[in-house]
Order: C-alpha cells, then structure tokens, then sequence
C-alpha cells in the first residue's frame, strides 16, 4: 500500500512510522509512505500557509494553494493520488469497519490541517473525510497517525499471526472477549479452567459467552448495530438474566 501524507510537520511522524508494527510494515515494503511539507509550496515570501477568513471570524484558515500545489505534486510524482483523506472534524467518525475499507485501498493521501479550518475549496480535491471523535485536536497528524496504524496491521503480511486481526475487538462487531497467559495461577487469581481444558469446542463456546457479556455491560451500544444469531440472542437473554439476579 501507498500511504502519502501532506503536513506542516512532518518530524511529528518520525517516532510512530519507525517504530513497533508501522516501522517492520515500512521495512517489509508491505507500506511505502511519503511525507510532504505542504509550507514548500507556499507562493508568498513569508511562506504562510493560512489566511483570515473572508467575512471575519476567529482563527486562520488553511489557504487552498499550498494544499493544491502539494496535492499536484504528489499526483504527478506517484501518477495518482487514490484515495484522498481530509482530517476534520466534520468527518464520518474512524472506526474498525471504516480501517478494514481503507485496508482494501492500494493508495492513501492524508491532509493534516491545522488551525481553524481549511478554505472550503480544498474539499474538491478530497474523496473522504474522517475524524477521530468528538473532540478537537490541534492539528490532523495524530488522527493520521491513529488511521495508519489501524489500516496498516489489517494488510497481509505486518502481524505475525495472521488470526490476530480478526478477532480483535470491533472486528466482529463486539468487544474481544478475557484473555490469559502463564502461569496458570498468579497471587490467588486462576485462570478459567475451559481454557486449559484443551476443549476447543467449550472454548469457543466460553469466547463467545464472555465477548458478548463484555459488550453487553461495557458497550451495549454496538448490539444494536448488530444482526445476532439465534444462539448468540439467547446467549445474551442468558447474560440479561443473569445480571438481573
């Protein structure tokens, strides 16, 4: 995967692209990324990226040029610029489905902005618009950083188990049911006993019960996002009755 990324401050990638997951995808070739200063592409001495907004207003606003400029040079320099993704608030809201869409992508663009907002022109030159959540950053890098590393441990090849994806939370539509390691008993904690039981019919029975009980008390948002089967409907009646008591 081609990943391109326009920002005023490209040194801020430095630590996460080099580093854990990211940095063996970058080193396997598995993703290319390209960073690019779109302050190079300033026409003014003075090399100001954003301006006052006409009408007034508080803040600055990203200027259209230098963003189109950089965006044509990283089209021409690449013969493309697949997918072009503004960081906004405005934006649909990054979750696990939208990481596994972006997965399927063979090139990214990410636009990191700053300040105020963007000149409302530079959204011709975008394809999709995504934010992290409600709340307001001070600039696009970190949710960049956040969407890449999403997408990129999704790409064959940059886990060393390639079952590990799947059955992370959200990727099922539901939080990722307990997990342990040895020893099997640790300051009078132990683990459940289906896990050592070498039963793998009870353990995916046990996985199931526990993912959809997780849910059902931590967000029992995302069920109502889902299309239960029947077993997992009356698994969760069992779950409600069992709180109830």
């Amino acid at each position: 995967m081609k990943i391109d990324i326009l920002s005023l401050f490209p040194e801020m990638f430095k630590g996460p692209l080099e580093s854990s997951i990211v940095g063996k995808a970058i080193e396997s070739k598995i993703i290319d990324v390209d960073i690019t200063n779109y302050r190079d592409f300033t026409s003014n001495k003075q090399h100001h990226v954003d301006d006052y907004p006409y009408g007034g207003g508080a803040g600055m606003l990203l200027q259209a040029q230098p963003i189109f400029d950089a965006l044509d040079y990283v089209e021409k320099k690449n013969d493309g610029l697949g997918s072009v993704i503004l960081l906004d608030p405005a934006g649909r809201q990054f979750n696990q489905k939208v990481a596994e869409e972006l997965s399927a992508k063979d090139h990214l663009t990410f636009i990191c902005g700053h300040y105020e907002g963007y000149d409302e022109r530079i959204r011709k030159r975008v394809t999709d618009e995504i934010s992290l959540g409600d709340y307001i950053l001070t600039g696009g890098e970190l949710g960049a950083m956040v969407i890449i590393d999403a997408t990129a441990r999704l790409l064959q090849g940059t886990l060393g188990n390639k079952d590990s994806a799947p059955g992370d939370s959200f990727s099922s539509g539901l939080l990722e049911y307990p997990q342990y390691t040895r020893p099997v008993s640790y300051r009078g904690m132990d683990v459940p006993e289906v896990l050592v039981s070498g039963n793998h019919q009870k353990i995916a029975q046990w996985r199931e019960y526990e993912s959809l009980r997780r849910t059902f008390l931590r967000r029992p948002d995302l069920l109502a996002e889902l299309e239960l089967t029947e077993q997992q409907k009356k698994i969760l009646d069992e779950i409600r009755g069992n709180t109830r008591k």
